[in-house]
């Protein structure tokens, strides 16, 4: 409503209710129904009204997406592949409906944040040339009783009208974020998302009353644990794909994606950084890219060079770099903290140590980076002692040289207290095959301290043994504040006490 209008309205109305006043006319009705309306109309124009805010819903929703297709999807590709053929199902709809199979309502994609789950649902569209249309979860949630049930309604609606205007025989309606909406209900109480629920379940059972459009319902979470039974049961979202981390080819394949847009060095290698990236989702292989193009543009060189990724690893890993000055004397124990982790990862998994640093990134005030070792999704206790051995080996030194620890290990404990518990799950300590909820808290702390100190005493007596090579490192260390692996294990195999 034009500005001026509503102005010549207030006023007229403010000249009515006077003029009424003056000839003796009760006002009070008046005045009263007037407040309540200008209240109603200052809480619609705070949430940009009822009709305005589903105006916009549906204006946004009717932008298309530009078109996304599998192969720009690095890695994932038993998912892709997992993803096509229950996609098949909505493209061969005749050879189906011969065969009398039931059509499927509705895929549920679930895995860590940044695997690309969104994206899936955009290539989905352009591979059964369908309307796409998308919604978050919190775009459903509302203070107000109903609203959030009816944005589903109009959800539904949106995609059958779409399809019938632009002549598509299927329509893609992608939730992202549907924890938000369908997590678990719960007995007594009656929440407005428990209407929002419900009312996804009614349209997703009524998805098939009309043969066309045909509506496949795409949702997206990180947390499928959370979700209501009634929501993963068969009929509603009948199949559950798994969009994991990418493994070292699916990495590179991220890599080679992003290198496209941008001037990579000849030279550089992407093999060596899809290893060191282990771990690292889609999102974050994507930062490294972008990232080492901001080093590159801030030496002032042309293309992203092999260094430029390498830092480039260590900012979305740790941070970027941070101005804090510290004492020499804290400077010292920082590189005796790292020497120990260095240390006891070059013991137990010889030529694993990439770098020592003492730059502090993010919260840390030094780190070890270590080469990728090989592809791992199975541990025996064996390494997983080991792994507690190396992130219990900064406190172990700074035992030795300075008789107690520091605030500097509380990650380290962290990550030790996870693998405990890893053990303890997977059957691997001495309790036996267990569940968490057998144990008392009781327990829990005494068996977690008794394999706690027995690594510890160990740890601490490994690296008595290399003082050597503490004292020779050292100096180095504090003078260069960056040891490579080399310069590392040359100064190891020098100083070691071991025999050849």
């Amino acid at each position: 409503m034009p500005k001026w209008t509503m102005e010549i309205l207030i006023g007229f109305s403010a000249a009515l209710v006077i003029f009424l006043g003056l000839i003796g006319v009760n006002i009070l009705p008046f005045a009263v129904m007037a407040l309540i309306g200008v209240g109603i109309f200052a809480i619609l124009q705070m949430r940009g009204g009822l009709a305005v805010g589903a105006a916009q819903d549906r204006k946004r929703k009717k932008q298309k997406p530009e078109k996304f297709t599998f192969e720009q999807i690095g890695g994932q590709d038993n998912s892709k592949q997992e993803l096509r053929e229950a996609l098949d199902f909505l493209i061969k709809h005749e050879e189906i409906k011969k065969l009398g199979i039931r059509p499927l309502k509705g895929i549920l994609l679930t895995g860590p944040p940044g695997t690309g789950k969104t994206l899936m649902a955009k290539a989905a569209a352009h591979y059964t040339d369908s309307i796409f249309v998308a919604a978050s979860g919190s775009d459903f949630v509302e203070m107000y009783v109903g609203v959030g049930a009816g944005r589903i309604r109009d959800l539904f609606k949106d995609a059958r009208a779409r399809a019938a205007q632009e002549k598509k025989q299927s329509a893609i309606i992608f939730i992202d974020e549907i924890d938000v909406i369908g997590g678990k209900r719960e007995g007594g109480q009656q929440r407005e998302y428990d209407q929002t629920l419900n009312q996804l379940l009614t349209e997703m059972d009524g998805i098939y009353n009309n043969d066309e459009p045909r509506i496949l319902v795409i949702a997206a979470t990180n947390r499928k644990e959370m979700l209501d039974a009634a929501l993963l049961r068969p009929g509603r979202f009948d199949r559950h794909i798994q969009v994991d981390l990418p493994d070292k080819k699916g990495r590179k394949h991220i890599l080679e994606l992003h290198a496209k847009s941008r001037p990579v060095a000849e030279h550089a290698d992407l093999d060596r950084i899809a290893e060191e990236a282990y771990g690292f989702s889609g999102a974050q292989l994507e930062s490294v890219m972008n990232e080492a193009a901001i080093y590159a543009m801030r030496d002032k060189q042309a293309v992203i060079d092999q260094q430029h990724l390498s830092r480039a690893i260590d900012k979305v890993m740790l941070g970027e770099r941070t101005d804090r000055e510290t004492s020499a004397e804290e400077k010292r124990r920082v590189a005796i903290h790292e020497l120990g982790h260095a240390i006891m990862a070059e013991l137990l998994r010889p030529g694993s140590v990439s770098q020592v640093a003492l730059s502090p990134r993010g919260q840390a005030l030094g780190y070890v980076r270590h080469n990728p070792q090989k592809e791992q999704y199975l541990y025996t206790k064996q390494f997983l002692e080991e792994q507690i051995m190396i992130a219990l080996a900064g406190s172990a030194a700074e035992e030795l040289y300075y008789g107690g620890r520091s605030t500097g290990s509380r990650g380290d404990f962290e990550q030790a207290l996870d693998l405990v518990e890893n053990m303890i799950v997977s059957g691997l300590t001495d309790l036996g095959i267990v569940s968490l909820k057998m144990l008392t808290k009781e327990e829990l702390m005494k068996h977690n301290d008794k394999i706690l100190r027995a690594l510890t005493e160990s740890t601490r007596n490994e690296l008595e043994r290399y003082r050597k090579v503490f004292e020779g490192s050292l100096d180095i260390l504090m003078h260069e504040e960056v040891l490579s692996g080399e310069q590392f294990r040359a100064q190891f195999r020098e100083l070691s006490q071991l025999p050849a």
